[in-house]
């Protein structure tokens, strides 16, 4: 997409449009489907445009953010490869392989990870099993 600055040259009032490229924009202009909103004049031309440049301030917060972003993800496949290499990783089974080690008192075992619906999270700990929840990415650089 592309945002061009037109001027009416009949009542010289100044509006922007969107166009798909730069030659959708002459197809358009070529066929007069271009017209003023105001005068619905057809003697509608491109003008001069500056670029769309963020504001400093803006940059900064933006900069942060994709920090503060970058920063949790790393966390996050930090703990993740943690799990995966001191816990079994029980899968869909999650809920039931959690109440079997917690009412077998199987507390010798490995911790277990795995899949569950969030109203099986809320069961187990109703029942007094300790579980966490977190999110899981993909480890996909860019």
């Amino acid at each position: 997409m592309i945002k061009y600055k037109l001027i009416c040259k009949d009542c010289d009032i100044s509006f922007d449009s969107w166009f798909s490229s730069s030659a959708e924009y002459e197809k358009l202009k070529k066929q007069r489907f271009l017209n003023c909103h105001i005068c619905n004049s057809k003697n509608v031309e491109k003008t001069l445009m500056s670029p769309s440049i963020l504001a400093q301030k803006n940059n900064f917060k933006t900069d942060k953010k994709i920090k503060k972003y970058i920063e949790t993800k790393q966390m996050l496949l930090k703990y993740q490869k943690f799990i995966k290499k001191n816990f079994d990783y029980v899968g869909e089974n999650f809920s039931y392989e959690a109440r079997t080690v917690h009412y077998e008192n199987k507390k010798s075992t490995k911790g277990i990870y795995g899949t569950a619906t969030r109203e099986d999270l809320i069961e187990l700990k109703e029942e007094g099993i300790e579980v966490e929840m977190i999110p899981w990415i993909k480890n996909t650089t860019n």
